[in-house]
């Protein structure tokens, strides 16, 4: 009989693994894995379990940070598996990006209770980043606002409703967190909210995104970009996708 190549156990902590794409627009020759992760449920042999090492960093953390890092590294091999039959865990950087293997552009995200992962191939996206966020209530959304808008943008908020215009700060910072990190690897430079812009956002799911800074010389002040996002049970998950 063939010796099958069995996958590790998953962590006690964490829900079977979950390949539903959760976004308005599928992404071809992209790999998305989520699960539901409880803090409260993780055993103290759990890495073990999983086949995870734990960094000295999150060795040193409280439950809630072990789970998250725990589900998200689950996520992100199982999804590096079935993309290309990889047995690879993502090491923290030292910019704390996580470390995929020179062909491989990837993506992990967390919020409360929820990990998620997204893979590829280098030949076929360039850049992917992903953020999850719990929606922000309205009295919170509104003293956030500043940190996060710029003054185009605020000035659009003001136009919605109070709970749109908290959906709209959810989202504003969230699809900039993505923006982030699929460009962060590409053009090794920092940059922040005020760098982005949202130009326009649909309920359907997508967003038109401006850079206000030159990261690049084609990552330059003005470049426009595509990306969207989903809402489910209380949380908002963004993608931003540059095709190689």
């Amino acid at each position: 009989m063939p010796v099958m190549n069995l996958a590790p156990a998953l962590p006690i902590c964490c829900t079977p693994l979950d390949d539903h794409w959760p976004l308005p627009f599928a992404l071809p020759d992209t790999v998305l894995l989520s699960t539901h992760f409880d803090s409260s449920q993780l055993a103290t042999d759990d890495f073990q379990r999983s086949a995870i090492d734990a960094p000295p960093s999150i060795q040193r953390s409280v439950a809630k940070r072990q789970a998250e890092f725990l589900a998200g590294r689950v996520c992100a091999r199982a999804a590096l598996q079935r993309l290309q039959g990889l047995n690879y865990v993502p090491a923290i950087g030292e910019d704390r990006a996580p470390v995929w293997p020179d062909h491989i552009v990837g993506s992990i995200t967390h919020s409360t209770g929820r990990a998620a992962a997204i893979v590829a191939h280098n030949s076929h996206w360039r850049g992917l980043g992903m953020d999850l966020e719990n929606l922000l209530n309205p009295e919170r959304a509104e003293r956030l606002a500043g940190e996060i808008l710029n003054p185009p943008e605020l000035q659009r908020m003001m136009a919605g409703s109070r709970d749109q215009r908290a959906l709209l700060v959810t989202l504003t910072f969230s699809v900039k967190e993505s923006l982030f990190k699929a460009l962060y690897p590409i053009v090794q430079k920092r940059f922040y909210f005020e760098h982005a812009e949202v130009l326009e956002w649909h309920e359907s799911g997508h967003v038109r995104l401006r850079l206000l800074t030159d990261l690049s010389a084609q990552w330059s002040n003005g470049t426009e970009m595509d990306a969207q996002f989903g809402i489910k049970d209380g949380q908002l998950l963004s993608l931003v996708s540059i095709k190689a």
